[in-house]
Parts: structure tokens; C-alpha cells; sequence
């Protein structure tokens, strides 16, 4: 009876470690042609047209459009750097939602075992903005961005922030 209790207690532990590569369970491998902002990429390779090239919106996050200055060219070359090893596929993971209003694809963007979008709020090269009814990562997302804020990382720099979001800058400087 006592070998039987070990045996379900070791069962049960083995099933209650986290795998190493969970998140690459529904994700899908793409080629990246172009970095189009901190917060957009073209692909190919996706979905049933292999060599259609299709844009790509990172869920969860708005980084600052490369016209905003410093920060939107400094988002564009750390999304750019973040994903350009060439040993390793980027991963997309989708949530509910699959297109956002312009057409373009909603992901998170998974470079090992980096989640992209989350590496750009907390390193403070765009911030959090929670978006129905996708909200897989909304709290990893939350948590980042209270770590950059904290650190003054990028947008958060006392010395030099970022006085108008994203959406305000688009807004006003159309």
C-alpha cells in the first residue's frame, strides 16, 4: 500500500511540473520579411497562402509609431533585434479575437522562450493596453510594464519620457 501512495504521489508531482516548451503548444512558425514598427511585422509562411505577405499586429501592446522620436525608432530596432536570430523560428500564438479593424493579424510573438511583446513593455519601448477579448497574457503584460515604469526603462526615463502615449500621438499628429 505504501509503494502504491509513493507511486501516485511521484505521478502526480511529474504532472504538476511545468513543461519547458509550453508555449510553443498552438503556435505557428513564420518567416518575418519586415519590421514595420515596434508593435507590427510583416510575414509569410502563414496560414493556407505560404507566399502571401501578411501583417502582423503584437496583441496586448502599443509601442510608439517611428514618427513619435526617440522612442518609436528605438521600439522598431529592439522588436528588430529581438527577433532577428536566424537559428531559431518566430512563433506566433493567437487568442480569441484574430484580426483587429484594419485586417491585420492579432499574435504574441514568441522567439524561444521570450515572449516578444512582453520583452518590449518591460524593457519600456511600449506599454500595456489590455484589448477585448483578447487577454491570454494581460496580466504578464501588467506586470512588465509596472517593472519598467518602476526601473524608468525606455518611455519611463525621468530624465527624458515619453509625455503623449502612442494612441494621443496618432491621434494629434495624424
Amino acid at each position: 500500500m505504501k509503494k502504491v501512495v509513493i507511486f501516485f504521489c511521484c505521478l502526480l508531482l511529474l504532472g504538476c511540473q511545468a513543461k519547458k516548451d509550453t508555449f510553443q503548444a498552438g503556435t505557428v512558425p513564420i518567416k518575418v520579411v519586415r519590421v514595420v514598427s515596434g508593435q507590427t511585422l510583416q510575414v509569410m509562411g502563414f496560414r493556407e497562402q505560404p507566399n502571401l505577405i501578411s501583417e502582423v499586429r503584437l496583441t496586448g501592446i502599443s509601442a510608439p509609431p517611428t514618427r513619435q522620436r526617440p522612442w518609436g525608432e528605438a521600439s522598431k530596432k529592439r522588436l528588430t533585434e529581438l527577433i532577428q536570430d536566424k537559428s531559431s523560428p518566430v512563433r506566433l500564438e493567437f487568442d480569441v479575437e484574430a484580426k483587429d479593424k484594419f485586417g491585420r493579424t492579432l499574435a504574441y510573438v514568441w522567439k524561444n522562450e521570450t515572449l516578444v511583446n512582453e520583452q518590449l513593455v518591460k524593457e519600456g519601448h511600449a506599454i500595456f493596453v489590455a484589448r477585448s477579448p483578447n487577454h491570454k497574457y494581460d496580466s504578464r503584460l501588467e506586470q512588465a510594464q509596472h517593472w519598467s515604469r518602476l526601473m524608468g526603462e525606455g518611455i519611463w526615463n525621468p530624465e527624458d519620457p515619453m509625455r503623449l502615449s502612442p494612441s494621443e500621438f496618432r491621434r494629434v499628429y495624424r
